[in-house]
């Protein structure tokens, strides 16, 4: 029966409210789902349509991609959890706490949803096991249905979970039938209303409405409140105990489904099919590739290619991608990552460069994802209007209805922005910020189910140690079992490496290496006992840049490079000056402790600064840049001569490969010096002195004095063939099956995850803090009637974990970011409030 057939009855007398002055009964078109925008708020019906159809959006970008092939229900399950999601909200006191100043209800309206599926689950003959899922769906789109297992109570933000909010204390009956009030009682389904939203919902489901539609108790029948008991009952039952992975896996991804579409559908944020990577990438290319690019471009499946730093390894990896997109369903999203925070813009502006923009477009929309800022527009996003404040007497109501908006315009700026972290199809991101997903819960399962079907492009793999390389190991596990498939792209991976990757990943995974002589000799290596800032070295350098040379300069820490930029800034702006007039970029500092604001303008002097040398180009350049390890990936840099502090043969063999970068240099092979290091920081200390080791069996021993694509491989050899090498093997794996356990197994899907957050930024030593003197702007970007809290991002700080002591942190629960103090210059970066302990650890 079609919903425009069914005609409301008039409720009976014991049915009717109190008539208020001036009021009217309340029709479904009356009725509310959301309180913005003011001018017109979303009626219920308009919003549960359009998160219905945003489903069918999210079906077309993922399709039955891995797991979700083995529950044919799935899709069909998550629409009709998105018609009755917010069924609820038909509640009066859910309605009249949307107006202006008016009283919280204090009830949580997907619970007394659960009544609406309890009846057209009747209704439509669904089968238990659709009855409890869709159940479970509706009820946990905004809070956990339990308190984390090892200890109950609130949540890190304070929610409570349901099972805590209803329980045997709860009386259900004035929570959702009729509630007291001053002066009578608040009928909170009034039986038109209610024969009106089952009408609807019936059309919906194509199906005749319930025979006994009765949202209380006089018909003889279950009330709202009943049903909605019995069926939280049921569902708080069936995920009380650790279930199967498999079933708990596909719960959440469900469940990120749900709120992907929720919030899709509230900020009106389309999902883009447009993908600016298109499957003839290879053939549009404007040189003859390299054979490594072409046999990437012809592999299905998993990938790993080696080859040397400039060579193409990012053209590689576009090419795979493109190969895969014919051999996929759906519609696969593209996300590359890379070691570092501070190297995402670099990477996403060289993307956008290189790839074709949607029709009408200027520019291809290449996906950035924030880390802290993202956490609190997630988390800002499931928030809804069931927990605004407590109510305010008559007179103080008018006077806080203008805030009062402003809140409710906050939270749906921050579902659009939410929004804007999940519709390109192509996205730049660290693991570490993909693996938030493991939290899972309403704010991130969506995070999770957007890793189905998606092609993962892991950039530098070797610039992880060995637990952190583990854990991402254990990340291809769970994306091969999404649907997803796997590139790893490196010019130093060992033999170590390459066996891990393979071993944990189920499938095939091909592995490609560039020929031998891909690369030219570039480099002549030189070791040198001395530190990088000894007398010696310094005047080495300045030497350099008199002569007219670009100079690269790594060190370690963060400390050490600011101390080295100050000790030769002048004297490369004074020789940059010469060859140069006017040249504002003589001599550049970078590093990971910049705001990212000035860390991407930074960057975007370098590039033009130091580019790739040009075919038949002699001219010397000039110019300084002190860097640490951001500067080893992302980045197309070319100097005339490299000092470098020894690292790990990996991160020696990058920062070579900013050294004369395709071998054009006029001189031919030029001099790269490795300066021993008088600590290990930030690096384990064996791998420090395996490095130094193979460096000395090279040279020394073995004659050699270059550093080709050969000698890079004999070096991994000579480090990882030692008992530091078959340790980090060995502490790789570990790390990689108990973060599998821990994190990534979805045996208690619907408790609360969210102590998560902390443990991963503690595993991944990872954080992103706002200096003291950006509280307010800060503030005025995230909350503000104006803001923006993805610009707000350009304010923020990548620092260690660990590192926060160091820097007097403490965490400002309003601003949902940590609070460092110390001084701040946008040309020198973050310094420590004092001298640094000789625990700190830097990039």
């Amino acid at each position: 029966m079609a919903a425009d057939n069914v005609t409301a009855a008039p409720p009976p007398p014991s049915h009717r409210q109190a008539p208020q002055p001036g009021a009217r009964r309340r029709r479904l078109t009356d009725v509310r789902a959301k309180s913005h925008p003011p001018h017109d708020p979303e009626r219920l019906t308009t919003h549960s349509r359009v998160v219905h159809d945003t489903v069918t959006q999210i079906e077309q970008r993922v399709a039955t991609a891995g797991i979700l092939a083995a529950e044919p229900a799935f899709w069909t399950r998550v629409r009709r959890a998105a018609v009755l999601h917010d069924t609820g909200k038909v509640a009066e006191g859910f309605q009249r706490q949307l107006l202006p100043g008016g009283a919280r209800w204090g009830q949580r309206h997907e619970v007394l949803s659960l009544a609406y599926v309890d009846l057209l689950a009747e209704a439509a003959g669904w089968t238990d096991a659709d009855r409890l899922v869709i159940a479970t769906l509706v009820a946990t789109h905004h809070r956990a249905l339990h308190a984390p297992a090892a200890a109950a109570g609130r949540t890190a933000r304070g929610r409570r979970s349901l099972a805590e909010t209803y329980n045997a204390h709860t009386r259900w009956d004035e929570a959702f039938t009729r509630t007291p009030q001053p002066g009578g009682e608040q009928v909170q389904v009034p039986m038109g209303l209610h024969r009106e939203l089952l009408a609807w919902l019936a059309g919906m489901f194509a199906t005749d409405p319930p025979r006994s539609p009765q949202p209380s108790a006089a018909g003889g029948g279950p009330t709202l409140a009943d049903r909605a008991r019995l069926l939280l009952g049921r569902v708080l039952e069936a995920w009380q105990q650790p279930v199967r992975p498999e079933p708990g896996l596909l719960a959440v991804l469900a469940q990120g489904a749900l709120t992907l579409a929720d919030h899709a559908g509230s900020a009106h944020v389309p999902l883009q099919t447009h993908l600016p990577l298109t499957p003839d990438y290879l053939s549009r290319f404007p040189h003859t590739p390299y054979p490594h690019q072409r046999s990437a471009g012809a592999t299905d499946g998993h990938l790993i290619l080696t080859a040397p730093t400039g060579s193409g390894k990012t053209e590689s990896g576009l090419a795979w991608a493109a190969r895969q997109l014919s051999t996929m369903p759906g519609l696969p999203r593209v996300v590359w990552t890379l070691p570092y925070r501070a190297s995402l813009n670099a990477a996403r502006t060289r993307l956008q460069r290189d790839l074709a923009p949607a029709p009408g477009e200027r520019l291809p929309d290449v996906g950035l994802l924030h880390g802290t800022v993202a956490h609190t527009l997630l988390t800002q996003a499931v928030d809804d209007d069931c927990g605004a404040p407590p109510p305010a007497p008559p007179a103080a109501a008018a006077r806080q209805a203008p805030h009062a908006r402003q809140a409710h315009a906050r939270q749906a700026r921050a579902r659009a922005n939410a929004m804007r972290l999940f519709t390109q199809r192509l996205r730049v991101a660290t693991p570490h910020q993909l693996l938030r997903g493991a939290i899972a819960g309403p704010a991130y399962s969506s995070v999770l189910l957007e890793q189905a079907n998606s092609l993962f492009v892991l950039d530098e793999l070797h610039a992880y140690e060995p637990a952190t390389f583990g854990r991402l190991c254990a990340a291809m596990r769970l994306w091969e079992t999404l649907g997803s498939r796997v590139a790893v792209l490196s010019a130093t991976l060992a033999r170590q490496m390459v066996d891990l990757v393979t071993e944990s990943l189920g499938r095939t995974v091909t592995h490609h290496r560039a020929p031998a002589g891909t690369s030219p000799v570039r480099h002549r290596l030189v070791l040198d006992q001395d530190p990088i800032d000894s007398p010696a070295s310094l005047a080495r350098l300045r030497a350099w840049l008199a002569d007219g040379h670009s100079v690269l300069a790594v060190c370690n820490t963060v400390a050490t490079a600011q101390r080295l930029h100050a000790e030769l800034a002048d004297d490369a702006r004074t020789a940059a000056r010469t060859a140069r007039p006017g040249d504002p970029s003589g001599a550049l500092l970078l590093h990971s402790r910049f705001k990212n604001r000035d860390r991407n303008a930074i960057e975007r002097h370098l590039l033009r600064r130091h580019p790739e040398r040009r075919p038949g180009e002699h001219a010397r350049r000039g110019g300084l840049v002190v860097a640490t390890q951001t500067v080893e990936v992302s980045l197309q840099l070319d100097f005339d001569r490299g000092a470098v502090t020894c690292a790990p043969v990996e991160a020696v063999a990058q920062r070579a490969g900013r050294v004369n970068r395709r071998g054009r240099h006029p001189d031919g092979p030029v001099e790269f010096r490795v300066h021993r290091s008088d600590g290990h920081r930030p690096y384990e200390q064996d791998a420090m002195a395996a490095a130094w080791n193979a460096l000395t069996t090279l040279t020394e021993e073995e004659g050699v004095d270059t550093l080709s694509e050969q000698d890079v491989d004999r070096l991994l050899d000579l480090a990882y063939d030692t008992d530091w090498g078959r340790r980090w093997a060995e502490d790789a794996r570990r790390a990689r099956d108990e973060f599998a356990e821990t994190f990534l197994t979805f045996t208690d899907p619907f408790h609360d995850r969210s102590e998560f957050a902390a443990r991963l930024n503690e595993q991944f030593d990872s954080v992103e803090v706002l200096h003291h003197e950006d509280i307010d702007a800060y503030r005025d970007l995230t909350a503000g009637t104006d803001g923006d809290p993805l610009l707000a991002a350009d304010l923020l700080i990548p620092l260690r974990y660990r590192a926060l002591r160091t820097y007097h942190a403490r965490y400002d629960g309003d601003l949902a970011t940590y609070v460092v103090g110390g001084t701040y210059d946008p040309t020198t970066g973050l310094h420590p409030p004092s001298p640094p302990s000789a625990s700190e650890t830097i990039l």
